[in-house]
């Protein structure tokens, strides 16, 4: 008997033969995403009740009888993803601002972002962090956090295009497109399936913050910014000014722990608090912590300094002892958003214990925050405030950012060879998940590491870095610090004299230019590796990967000739997996410089080689070069490939196995059925953002159109290409393109 879920599958596609629409063009019709209603067809989500409406209304479908099977499916289903919640602890002592957060709340039921504006320490964040926590009820799908590092010393603020990226990671979409107008669209697309409340903190300016803001649906965002963003159109302000006497009165009583909070003491401290949330929470900390002070002494000590920040802030300090004064005033150069009590030892040179201890007095002075067990960060005041009393009193503050630096380096390495990569034999013993968890955590931090590094001239972290986070890059290509972060290593090696490491680097940086759709500028890379005499493993690497990318180019001579150089150098150091994957690709051109029987030869000494999902690419090839005259063995190979693909998850490879199914069944005289292959190929490239393979797709899709006599589309998939090859700067898939339209417009 089948699971309900089953049953809701089946009842779904059944929606979608009657529409007799594709999954692009119904999923646009109810105004659903592509992807989200890929995942409903496939059983991999369980849609809410409100899609499976829209969908019924596509078609003229009563959606009433569906609601039983539904309800089963959702009770017994995939049960929902885990509520993603990415905010900071709110504050237990929260006080005040009933009506901002009121009026707050008001205007998210009606608009899709509000604005929170007021000067530093007036507690914008703690408001917006505290309504998204009164709201998360209304936001099922999750909280999300970013700080956008529009006024922290020492960080550029985030640029658009890198936010975005981080905020659809946040959203498990691990491969944006390139530009921020793409990714605004995605952003906004994923958004309008959701009912996701964001918090973007820190803003500079409304242009940092415009492309981030949802569009239709039911997400919502709150930005905070010292500034007011009075450009940015449908996103209402709301001001906080200081606190006022009675609340500021609360929250300094609460901080103290004092029972009554009148008098003019406990007044003259208000007004040298300004109103201020921070520095009443300090000045509130500073006398609980000293039990034989009165109100007045406070008020007299704070009176010394005529900043309201610098008093607060030196009399916090002056309660601690000089050790714990000591591990403040370097977290001032600490680099990244926040850390941890390992990176904290590393800064200070400190046992744990007594780092440990530290911070928790550090905390309980209030200046430094600890948003969740075991991650600590700075206000942006006070991490300033740090860094200028490291500046005047810490002669080896630069000492200890160098400790800091090489233990972020120490870190990032060891958790790499726990990760399983065909660049090295057996992983080290430990859990991937957790490496790869600990990567996503602290990505920000390396970063900012790195960025510390080359400012410090330390061309040992800055060579070596990027290689330890080789693998996480691999699988999010489209991170945006990684073309920069490979040419400073390389420039860096280059300087250490290491020719064999510069070649390593100077072959990922090729990759991954090739990978953002700079062809010319990754085979630039490719040569300066050659000239830095790489090993026999980097040269049998770089040989393949110049070959992808002369075909890409349209070279296809020169990429054979690429292809076979690195089969007999991945041969000649014992690697079957490379050798059958040079082979493949060696058999590819061979089969498009129109040898097929050539080709045929080379796809099974491929297949011969390995085992597993090494042998999807020599399939491929194999079941393409069959298709002419052996239709059945064509269609087993191109079957073997996907059931590979879809056994070890290969999103990539299962879009391009079902491209080429098509492609066969086109061949073999059954266009109809190839399209439905075609089409489920572009399903898979949507979440993936993979717009070269969606160029190859989108072109062999519009020969099976016109095949099936279904000339308007195959138009239109061909003016697609043109443009998407042309952005990508692919001239040769431009070039193919045009061919192919013009030849449809000359047939009539």
């Amino acid at each position: 008997m089948s699971s309900p879920q089953e049953r809701l599958v089946a009842q779904l596609a059944g929606i979608k033969e009657l529409s007799g629409l594709s999954l692009r063009a119904l999923a646009r019709q109810a105004g659903l995403s592509s992807s989200s209603l890929s995942r409903y067809l496939t059983g991999q989500l369980v849609p809410p009740w409100e899609a499976v409406v829209a969908l019924c209304r596509a078609v003229g479908r009563d959606p009433r009888p569906l609601r039983a099977v539904w309800a089963e499916a959702s009770r017994a289903g995939a049960a929902p993803a885990p509520r993603r919640n990415d905010l900071p602890a709110d504050l237990f002592d929260f006080t005040g601002r009933e009506a901002e957060a009121a009026l707050v709340e008001q205007l998210l039921r009606n608009t899709a972002a509000v604005a929170i504006d007021g000067m530093a320490g007036v507690g914008k964040t703690s408001l917006a962090v505290h309504v998204a926590h009164r709201l998360a009820a209304t936001y099922p799908d999750g909280g999300l956090y970013l700080d956008l590092h529009g006024f922290t010393p020492g960080r550029e603020p985030l640029e658009p295009r890198t936010a975005l990226g981080r905020l659809l990671a946040a959203l498990d979409v691990t491969h944006p497109p390139a530009g921020v107008t793409e990714r605004a669209a995605l952003w906004r697309s994923e958004l309008s399936r959701r009912r996701v409340l964001i918090v973007l903190d820190n803003a500079v300016d409304a242009e940092q913050v415009r492309p981030l803001l949802p569009g239709a649906g039911r997400s919502a965002v709150l930005v905070t910014s010292r500034h007011r963003l009075v450009s940015l159109d449908g996103v209402p302000p709301v001001s906080l000014e200081p606190l006022t006497d009675d609340d500021a009165a609360h929250l300094f009583g609460r901080a103290a722990g004092l029972p009554r909070t009148d008098g003019e003491a406990v007044s003259q401290v208000l007004r040298q608090c300004g109103g201020l949330p921070l520095a009443l929470r300090m000045a509130g900390a500073r006398l609980r912590h000293r039990p034989g002070w009165t109100v007045g002494v406070l008020a007299e000590r704070l009176r010394d300094t005529a900043n309201r920040f610098d008093s607060v802030f030196g009399m916090s300090l002056r309660q601690l002892d000089a050790g714990q004064r000591r591990v403040f005033r370097l977290l001032g150069v600490l680099p990244g958003a926040d850390f941890d009590a390992a990176a904290a030892a590393a800064l200070t040179d400190l046992p744990p214990d007594r780092v440990g201890a530290a911070l928790e007095e550090l905390v309980d002075a209030h200046l430094v925050q600890e948003p969740s067990p075991g991650r600590y960060r700075m206000h942006d005041l006070i991490r300033q405030y740090a860094a200028d009393l490291a500046a005047d009193e810490e002669p080896r503050a630069e000492a200890a950012l160098r400790r800091v630096l090489r233990h972020y380096l120490a870190q990032a390495v060891a958790r790499d060879r726990t990760l399983p990569s065909p660049h090295r034999g057996r992983p080290a013993p430990g859990d991937p998940a957790t490496a790869m968890a600990w990567f996503d955590l602290e990505y920000a931090n390396l970063v900012a590491s790195f960025d510390a590094a080359v400012r410090l001239g330390m061309d040992e972290v800055v060579a070596e870095l990027p290689q330890a986070m080789q693998v996480w890059f691999f699988r999010h290509r489209g991170t945006d610090d990684q073309l920069r972060l490979l040419e400073s290593a390389a420039a860096a090696a280059a300087r250490l004299g290491r020719d064999q490491q510069r070649a390593a680097l100077l072959a990922e940086l090729g990759f991954a230019r090739a990978a953002a759709g700079r062809l010319s500028e990754a085979l630039s890379a490719y040569e300066l590796a050659e000239r830095s005499a790489p090993d026999d493993d980097t040269a049998a690497a770089l040989a393949l990967r110049t070959g992808f990318v002369r075909r890409d180019l349209g070279d296809l001579e020169a990429a054979q000739a690429h292809f076979r150089r690195a089969g007999v150098l991945f041969e000649k150091i014992g690697h079957p997996a490379g050798q059958a994957q040079a082979l493949a690709f060696d058999g590819w051109v061979t089969l498009h410089l129109g040898r097929p029987g050539e080709a045929v030869e080379l796809a099974r000494a491929s297949v011969a080689l390995v085992d597993g999902p090494a042998r999807i690419t020599g399939l491929v090839t194999l079941g393409l070069a069959l298709a002419p005259d052996d239709p059945a063995g064509s269609l087993r190979a191109l079957r073997d490939a996907l059931r590979l693909s879809e056994q070890h998850h290969l999103q990539h490879n299962q879009a391009w196995c079902h491209n080429y199914l098509g492609v066969a069944l086109r061949v073999t005289g059954s266009p109809e059925e190839a399209l439905e292959h075609h089409r489920r190929a572009f399903e898979l490239l949507e979440p993936l953002a993979e717009v070269q393979l969606e160029i190859d797709v989108r072109h062999t899709y519009a020969e099976t159109c016109r095949a099936a006599g279904r000339r308007d589309e195959a138009l239109a998939l061909l003016d697609r290409t043109i443009e998407l090859a042309r952005e990508l700067g692919r001239p040769y898939d431009e070039k193919r393109a045009r061919a192919a339209r013009d030849s449809l417009l000359a047939a009539g």
